[in-house]
């Protein structure tokens, strides 16, 4: 095909020029002015010199699920999509595997399982892309067991623009441009150039079976009481018994949801290290933990896939709520992108509209923190339809934390057992700021007074609770704050390095947005 340029007379246009949060471009003079499709590396550069020698502002998309406005507001710029780059045969001399940056994880499983029986540690949305997921850090169900994505990155094909506006499609690994390689491993996407695929040497093996399942607990008659003690018996066993090795292979998810959606839900995921369930004590050692709660039992067929949110249980999408009745799958059927809400025939399809927000724990929670997300799950604003606003507490650490990653890669949080994403997700306009509103106060109290100082009142900064936050899921409100970006890249050497890393290789920063690496 070569570079198709899809401009606003094209009837492709309307689609093409927003991604999947219904809250960007903001208004239709945010809009970018043309979109390229482009069919591989060379394309990608020619688009490039073509866009900034127009003087157009590039921006790139490869899934579309962008957080912020970083890559949909773009008033008269450019959109590079690379959703058409999706390859995922390996190169004649080279890697052993290779996925396309606009390959989304729903193409990637089946192809990597059907190709070698070999995974990525990756998310559980079928339509997310591979480019901005593994550039920031992308994680999933067996990142516990197998750490995170980029993790496994061995070399990258990256298009970069030097001072002159000459475009460079460079192939990174670990004896050439080794600094690129290792920035492109996780400081997240729209920094230093545009990725088109990325190599892995070697990947894990896919499990040859999973479980999938979970429990859920009523709001109806949920105490405070109650509420924080399972709040404890979660965030308990993955600080101390989800340390062991022989746990690795359980993932975990509590969805903190509003009480008026009725019920709060822990979902669950488990595969022995040897990739088979022949031993389950793990996992019944894990759904015993709760039984003094008295949990709720429902059954499920499938796993819950989301189709809007790289993690599981989005709001919108079906949530797995069986009380150990638990499901064995095949990992590519445990992976399929079928999941996600369907609307009924004949009524529009909605455009969901979402805020989020994250955090990384190095311990469990407090009695202090349970007490603040009770009220803010239990309350109420006028005219505003809460029942989209969730907080997903992730189980993390296990191999995440393997500490000779810190050298290799751009992720530093590696002492957490802990991973909080916040979500707000709606869909009239009108609730847009009581939504906003929600979300921000419960994130302001429940970090309001930080171990770290007074200085970092009001966010997870850097101490012995706290690992700061998440680059994939970007929040411009912590732009307020003149240490932002060390809540993403800690508070050593790395940000540094890629500044470093972002002046030799975007010397006029082109690759710009709102959380973009300074130099």
């Amino acid at each position: 095909m070569a570079i198709e340029i899809v401009s606003s007379d094209d009837i492709r246009f309307e689609r093409l020029s927003h991604g999947q949060n219904g809250r960007f471009p903001a208004t239709e003079h945010d809009r970018a002015s043309r979109i390229a499709l482009c069919d591989n590396s060379d394309d990608v550069a020619e688009a490039l010199e073509r866009f900034i020698h127009q003087g157009l502002r590039p921006t790139v998309r490869s899934g579309g699920h962008c957080y912020e406005d970083f890559v949909d507001n773009n008033p008269g710029g450019a959109i590079i999509d690379l959703s058409l780059l999706a390859g995922t045969e390996p190169p004649a001399h080279g890697p052993k595997y290779r996925l396309g940056a606009g390959c989304t994880l729903g193409q990637a499983y089946p192809n990597l399982y059907k190709r070698a029986l070999v995974t990525i540690p990756g998310g559980t949305c079928g339509p997310v892309g591979a480019g901005g997921h593994i550039s920031g850090g992308g994680y999933g169900l067996l990142s516990r067991l197998h750490g995170v994505t980029p993790d496994w990155v061995s070399a990258v094909d990256i298009v970069t623009i030097d001072a002159a506006g000459k475009a460079h499609v460079r192939h990174a690994n670990k004896s050439t441009d080794a600094d690129l390689l290792r920035a492109c491993r996780g400081a997240g996407g729209g920094n230093f150039g545009i990725i088109t695929n990325f190599y892995f040497d070697t990947l894990p093996t896919a499990p040859a079976e999973v479980i999938n399942g979970g429990i859920s607990f009523e709001w109806e008659g949920m105490t405070e009481e109650r509420f924080s003690r399972i709040l404890y018996l979660f965030g308990n066993y993955w600080e101390t018994r989800g340390q062991d090795p022989d746990t690795w292979g359980l993932f975990s998810i509590f969805g903190l949801t509003h009480r008026s959606s009725g019920h709060l839900n822990i979902s669950v995921a488990f595969t022995n290290p040897d990739g088979t369930v022949n031993d389950t004590r793990v996992l019944d050692e894990y759904l015993a933990v709760f039984d003094e709660c008295k949990p709720v039992a429902e059954l499920t067929r499938h796993p819950a896939i989301a189709e809007h949110h790289p993690e599981p249980n989005h709001p919108g999408s079906p949530v797995c709520l069986a009380n150990h009745t638990l499901n064995k799958l095949s990992w590519i059927d445990a992976n399929s992108p079928s999941g996600g809400f369907r609307r009924p025939p004949g009524q529009p399809q909605l455009k969901f509209r979402h805020k989020y927000k994250s955090s990384y724990m190095k311990h469990g929670f407090t009695k202090e923190e349970a007490a603040i997300f009770y009220k803010h799950l239990n309350r109420t604003i006028p005219g505003v339809d809460l029942k989209g606003c969730v907080v997903l507490s992730d189980s993390f650490g296990g191999a995440v934390n393997k500490k000779q990653m810190l050298e290799e890669t751009s992720l530093v949080q590696r002492e957490s057992v802990l991973k909080c994403q916040f979500i707000a997700s709606w869909t009239d306009p009108a609730q847009d700021a009581g939504h906003a509103q929600w979300i921000r106060d419960l994130f302001t109290e429940l970090y309001g007074k930080s171990t770290a100082g007074a200085k970092y009142n009001g966010t997870p900064f850097w101490s012995d609770q706290y690992e700061g936050c998440y680059i994939n899921y970007p929040d411009a409100d912590m732009l307020q704050y003149d240490y932002w970006p060390q809540l993403y890249y800690g508070t050593g050497e790395l940000y540094p390095f890629l500044q470093k890393v972002k002046k030799k290789y975007d010397p006029n920063n082109i690759f710009h947005h709102a959380m973009s690496i300074r130099t």
